[in-house]
């Protein structure tokens, strides 16, 4: 037969449940506390992780447009440069060729050079035209030297290609116009060809065919040309 426990046997025992209880609730609480520790941890270094990862995406942006910035600033700043340069390049020849035209009157001063020089230009139009009767026109203050110009060119023409008939007259109704430096041109073909030697022409073809030259001459080869002009 099993004997009533006493009142103290009774508090021992329900303070040995309490104390159980407690000591479980305690475990409990600190299993749910590290737990919630760990995914926060977890949920801390994914934010951690996306804020990073957003940064820098941000950075990479900003790095990325400030680089092409600074491209397209050099690249300004360069062509800006470029274009001087070349303007200036451009501006010395034009006064180079334009102090050329100021002295092509003066050519016409040594009578010999000059009666020399429009022999070889008259000769060059007759080669060129290749005809048996043309015509030579030149300045009025030319005429005298140019007919012995014209003299002495129709002997050598004619001896070089063993000619006897060659007609080359000086078209005094037709002078070359006002402001012609000096030179001669050449008509043929019934006037329907006209070569033009004057000095003034020449110097244009010299502008255009000799300007890569003297541009090479004066400021040096560009080393970013692959063709020649």
């Amino acid at each position: 037969m099993a004997h009533a426990m006493s009142d103290d046997q009774v508090a021992g025992e329900l303070r040995k449940m309490t104390a159980f209880i407690r000591q479980e609730a305690l475990e409990k609480a600190k299993e749910i506390q590290i737990k919630a520790d760990e995914e926060f941890a977890i949920e801390k270094s994914k934010l951690v992780r996306q804020e990073t990862s957003s940064i820098d995406s941000e950075y990479e942006k900003k790095f990325k447009k400030a680089g092409m910035s600074q491209q397209i600033t050099r690249s300004t700043l360069a062509n800006k440069t470029r274009i001087k340069v070349l303007s200036a390049r451009q501006e010395l020849l034009d006064t180079l060729f334009e102090q050329a035209r100021g002295k092509l009157a003066e050519y016409s001063k040594d009578k010999g050079k000059y009666q020399e020089l429009c022999k070889n230009l008259i000769l060059e139009g007759l080669y060129a035209m290749n005809e048996s009767k043309v015509v030579v026109r030149a300045r009025k203050e030319d005429y005298d030297v140019v007919k012995k110009a014209i003299e002495s060119a129709k002997d050598e023409y004619k001896k070089s290609l063993d000619l006897k008939e060659l007609k080359v007259d000086l078209d005094e109704k037709n002078p070359q116009p006002e402001g012609c430096s000096g030179g001669v041109s050449v008509v043929g073909g019934a006037g329907r060809i006209d070569i033009n030697n004057t000095l003034d022409e020449r110097l244009k073809l010299l502008e255009t065919d000799a300007l890569p030259m003297v541009r090479t001459s004066l400021f040096g080869k560009n080393v970013n040309r692959k063709f020649s002009d």
